[in-house]
């Protein structure tokens, strides 16, 4: 077994290592500059520790470092750097409300879009409410595709609001980023699906049981035409009447029906 490293302190806001980490929580463009970003609160933590991987480093407040759940948590990174700050410097860094004060420093690696797409995947173009995008890529993971594309103007996939917002969904997952949906629509070999609210086809007439290439757009705009030329345009019955379903709920309701299907 690997000796545990000690705990080191941090007592200054000026720290380098203290203001890397701000950066990393305030601005995309140090988390693209550096491929790293922060898991921030137990929860997320405790999904990386469970997707078997291991973060670059962690830090607490004083008062967490007695904390159960902690404790597991640096029994299993015992080779993990781990940083001890004051509870109210850490206050100042934290973005979450009052919990178990623990983040980590994790690092992040650029995925090239695949020359061929021929198995399930979720491709998500232009959305960019981070609640929406970690909903989806959540369902996406647990309806068992393992692959998720984002286009440019997507919300970014490890940003600290799509990882809470995903529960950790993006440790299981093959996710893609800042590609150009004419790039990702030659390189599709199998059916693209996207849903509209003007489509005449229902998504409960269709065959979901071959592997499906699913689009949903943006929230306002929907899909892209370029997208909609090239793809089925499927609706999801609306009995009640409203104009359209939120993009995560229609992502949820299309990925399990294709799900349904595969199980009968």
């Amino acid at each position: 077994m690997l000796p545990e490293k000690p705990f080191l302190p941090i007592t200054s806001r000026d720290n380098p290592r203290l203001k890397h980490l701000r950066g990393l929580l305030e601005h995309a463009s140090v988390r693209r500059k550096s491929s790293q970003t922060v898991l921030e609160g137990i929860h997320l933590l405790d999904a990386y520790q469970r997707a078997e991987k291991i973060p670059d480093s962690i830090f607490l407040a004083e008062s967490a470092q007695t904390h159960p759940e902690v404790n597991d948590l640096l029994d299993a990174w015992p080779s993990v750097a781990r940083f001890v700050l004051p509870d109210a410097l850490y206050k100042e860094m934290r973005t979450l409300g009052q919990g178990i004060d623990i983040m980590a420093l994790i690092d992040t690696a650029f995925t090239a879009l695949p020359e061929q797409l021929d198995a399930d995947v979720l491709i998500l173009e232009d959305v960019q409410d981070a609640g929406n995008v970690g909903t989806l890529l959540r369902t996406a993971a647990a309806a068992g595709i393992k692959q998720v594309i984002c286009t440019t103007g997507t919300a970014l996939v490890w940003s600290p609001r799509v990882l809470r917002a995903g529960m950790g969904a993006q440790f299981g997952l093959q996710v893609i980023e800042h590609a150009d949906i004419r790039e990702i629509l030659e390189r599709l070999t199998i059916p693209l699906h996207a849903t509209s609210s003007h489509a005449d086809q229902s998504l409960y007439a269709l065959n979901l049981r071959t592997p499906i290439a699913w689009l949903m757009g943006n929230e306002g705009q929907g899909a892209s035409q370029i997208a909609l030329e090239n793809a089925i345009s499927v609706s999801i019955p609306q009995p009640g009447g409203q104009e359209s379903l939120n993009v995560a709920i229609a992502g949820a309701v299309c990925m399990f029906e294709m799900v349904r299907q595969r199980l009968i």
